[in-house]
């Protein structure tokens, strides 16, 4: 397994996995995103930036999207929008390196604290930050409006 920084030819594949998450999330229709916005997102805005975990034949099997973000108690932050790796490469540390990728890209920013959200339900997910000695905390309530 090897992860490295996104580059324009795993837009297909990191957005076909984005679509993955959300049939998993149980939200099957709400990827709004396009691979065009995404790779312009990424390669062009750069307003945010992806992690990409490859197998041995060299196929996309997992991603880590975050973008900097500030909090006016911290200073800057890193916000870890979506973990996911492929259900038949679970349970072999893919996640881990992810998610330790991102933590180590925000030590080495300077950033203060790391942020992400877990739905309630997703056991796995819960328990997989958990492990990772992580503050869940359910005192806070999201708030979203959509435009």
């Amino acid at each position: 397994m090897k992860i490295r920084s996104a580059i324009n030819e795993d837009v297909h594949a990191i957005h076909a996995l984005i679509v993955e998450l959300a049939v998993y999330e149980k939200e099957p229709d709400a990827v709004v995103n396009t691979v065009v916005q995404l790779e312009k997102d990424l390669f062009e805005r750069k307003i945010c930036a992806a992690l990409v975990a490859e197998n041995e034949a060299g196929e996309v099997i997992g991603f880590a999207l975050y973008y900097f973000g500030y909090s006016t108690w911290k200073g800057q932050t890193i916000y870890l929008e979506d973990l996911y790796v492929k259900p038949a490469f679970r349970q072999h540390g893919v996640g881990d390196m992810l998610f330790e990728e991102v933590c180590r890209i925000g030590k080495e920013s300077g950033v203060k604290r790391m942020d992400w959200q877990v739905l309630a339900w997703n056991e796995p997910a819960i328990n997989f930050y958990k492990k990772k000695n992580a503050l869940l905390d359910p005192g806070w309530i999201n708030g979203r409006l959509f435009f």
